[in-house]
């Protein structure tokens, strides 16, 4: 029985690399059409890290542990306490398992139980076992099988479509954005017909694809743009983590981020004649204001110091942070302020500062954001702030060995693709 599962796990690995295949050539803008989180509803953690007997497959309820989940499918208590108990003695941790996660528990033909089964993780698995009236559990792991591959999206009315169409996970997508977000105002910039490719770790276990780990290489293009962000490990930094660079090795992480929250919509930009909503005439609007649900966090698009943390009149509670080079930004109409912001806390670039909220002069929930350098307020979205550091002399020659190697990757991978797209459309 057991070569018999073995099989059709090597089958079920084989259906699931075609179907990614398939998926490959009939949706050009996901390569393949598979999301992590969708390859787990396929198949099973269980079947994704080795091949077992069938068994009952058992679902935690809403408030169930482990054991009041065997006490239901009528396994003893002391014999449920006896599995968890050894289970816990192996490492494994029960308190972690959540509503909906699954076992397997096997039994004899009298209906007693004789193994369960618990995969926590695609890499991990605990098999415990009834052998001569003990539990016993054995701890089994898996090494993943890292792969680089392609993904690639489209915008058609959003962002989000890349996540919809399967093109990339919503995890790979954050990625995405923070790699360009000093350079790229995804909440203003964004318009249909933008496109992305990334070259990232794909993390399988047994042939089927479990995650998504590090973007080694992507490129975003935009109407005439196209931005470029190349991983590189820094020489004695932590080998794992990636810092981003464009083509000639200058930092993407600005001294100012282009947007203060993520994912918004700009209900009205910077002018000088602007009908005002609520107090009537015609009025300079030094500023961006972003429409977002009350609650959205806020944040800091630069290191500094708050200069002013409170209520403001007609700003309603505001936030102002002093930066170097004369720069100062103002953050208005939130509904609180961040946890620590206080006049004369430092913050860091990305830290939340406060709450989207409607307080003061509002007609809604909405950010007023707000650049000033030295005495005049300046557009943020048009403001040319310092740009990135570039890296030493001495890793040049490494990071333009990497980078070519990477760029010439994603574009024979995007000439591949556009080759099979255009085949593909052109038939009838």
């Amino acid at each position: 029985m057991i070569q018999n599962s073995r099989a059709l796990l090597r089958t079920t690995a084989a259906l699931t690399t075609t179907a990614a295949l398939l998926g490959w050539l009939l949706w050009p803008t996901g390569t393949p059409k598979l999301q992590a989180s969708e390859v787990a509803a396929a198949v099973p953690v269980a079947m994704a890290t080795s091949a077992q007997p069938p068994g009952q497959t058992i679902k935690l309820s809403d408030g169930d542990t482990m054991v009041a989940a065997l006490l239901r499918h009528d396994i003893p208590s002391d014999t449920a306490y006896e599995i968890t108990a050894a289970l816990e003695a192996a490492g494994a941790n029960l308190r972690s398992l959540r509503p909906g996660d699954s076992f397997q528990l096997h039994r004899d033909d009298d209906a007693r139980p004789t193994m369960l089964v618990l995969a926590p993780s695609a890499w991990l698995r605990f098999k415990a076992i009834n052998r001569d009236g003990r539990w016993k559990v054995e701890r089994s792991t898996t090494q993943p099988e890292i792969r680089v591959e392609m993904r690639q999206g489209e915008v058609k009315n959003s962002l989000w479509d890349a996540v919809e169409s399967g093109a990339i996970a919503p995890s790979a997508l954050l990625d995405l954005v923070q790699i360009f977000e000093s350079e790229f105002d995804f909440t203003a910039d964004t318009q249909p017909g933008d496109r992305f490719n990334i070259l990232i770790e794909t993390r399988y276990a047994d042939g089927v694809p479990v995650d998504f780990g590090r973007i080694l290489a992507a490129q975003y293009v935009s109407g005439e743009q196209t931005l470029t962000g190349i991983g590189f490990a820094t020489p004695g930094g932590d080998p794992e983590r990636l810092s981003y660079y464009d083509a000639q090795g200058n930092s993407l992480k600005r001294m100012f981020l282009r947007s203060p929250l993520e994912f918004s919509r700009i209900s009205s930009g910077f002018t000088y004649r602007r009908p005002h909503p609520v107090l009537g005439g015609v009025r300079p609007h030094l500023a961006i204001d972003y429409a977002a649900p009350i609650g959205t966090p806020v944040w800091a698009v630069a290191d500094g110091v708050v200069s002013f943390a409170g209520r403001n009149g007609g700003n309603g509670i505001q936030v102002r942070v002093r930066h170097r080079a004369g720069y100062e930004t103002y953050y208005n109409h939130l509904s609180r302020l961040g946890k620590g912001i206080r006049r004369g806390a430092r913050v860091e670039q990305k830290q939340i500062i406060g709450l989207v909220g409607s307080t003061g002069i509002s007609t809604g929930p909405h950010l007023d954001y707000r650049v000033k350098h030295g005495n005049d307020f300046v557009n943020p979205l048009s403001e040319k702030f310092l740009p990135g550091k570039k890296l030493d002399a001495a890793q040049l020659p490494q990071f333009t060995q990497q980078a070519r190697a990477l760029l010439a990757r994603l574009e024979q991978d995007n000439a591949l693709q556009l080759t099979i797209d255009s085949s593909w459309r052109g038939k009838p």
